[in-house]
């Protein structure tokens, strides 16, 4: 186990726990407590956990962890996610991608699909994002015309956020919003942790003639603090084989049309 993936699994323990001991976070990550001390004390550093004696608490910035360390968290499934939802876009369309490690793959599934790369210098593709990530991915690609929002950056998520961001929007029309979020609930709909991101993902939702949700299992079911959208204003959900059949049947019954790949 590399020390990224014992560091994310550190930060997770500690997200759900708020507290871990050495001891503890050594047996659950299968590595020597010398190891987990060294991890802790790094993580400290950055400012990702606080330290005591023995073991780690919950740091505020924990809460929301970096983009960095949420890549490795079900990678198998937010690209099959991500694949699936690039596949519902078709050449020439207009589409928003809000920040997150779920969009950040749609948009490397999207600009290597072999009906967009091959367009040579022609524009096959729009994108629309407030993610800074993914436009530097995005602006090497000359098939694909990249349109980046103002707004502050978010150092978390490398999102842009504030009024900077709606006023761009606001003249804009979409065919499709792809949006990551943190959190899905049949009944409080997509929501995120952050109210500034929420704003700018509204934002983006709002614009779209087609709104699609990508979110792997393990958000179903959940709220998160800000509102994102309303389970009415989905149109697809794009989740993984492990997300249950009655939440499923939830959204559906609400008119969304679930994928689960």
């Amino acid at each position: 186990m590399g020390a990224h993936e014992r560091w994310t699994g550190l930060l997770d323990a500690l997200s759900e726990r708020g507290r871990i001991e050495v001891a503890e976070a050594a047996e659950l990550l299968g590595v020597s407590a010398a190891t987990i001390r060294r991890d802790m004390d790094e993580l400290a550093r950055q400012q990702l956990l606080t330290r005591t004696r023995g073991g780690a608490v919950l740091s505020g910035v924990a809460y929301d962890l970096p983009l960095r360390y949420k890549t490795a968290r079900q990678a198998d499934e937010k690209q099959r996610i991500a694949r699936a939802a690039a596949g519902l876009v078709p050449p020439g369309a207009v589409i928003a991608l809000n920040g997150g490690t779920t969009t950040s793959e749609v948009a490397r599934e999207l600009v290597t699909r072999p009906d967009l790369a091959g367009h040579g210098t022609a524009t096959a593709l729009t994108i629309v994002t407030n993610a800074i990530n993914i436009a530097n991915e995005l602006a090497v690609r000359p098939y694909v015309k990249t349109v980046v929002t103002g707004g502050v950056a978010r150092p978390s998520s490398y999102e842009l956020t504030g009024p900077l961001v709606g006023s761009v929007l606001q003249g804009l029309a979409l065919d499709y919003a792809v949006l990551g979020v943190n959190a899905v609930d049949p009944r409080f709909g997509a929501a995120t942790h952050d109210e500034g991101e929420a704003g700018a993902n509204r934002a983006m939702a709002e614009r779209a003639d087609t709104v699609i949700v990508v979110a792997d299992s393990t958000k179903l079911g959940r709220r998160a603090f800000a509102r994102v959208c309303t389970v009415a204003e989905i149109s697809v959900l794009v989740t993984d084989v492990g997300a249950p059949d009655d939440l499923v049947e939830q959204f559906t019954g609400q008119g969304v049309e679930v994928h689960r790949v």
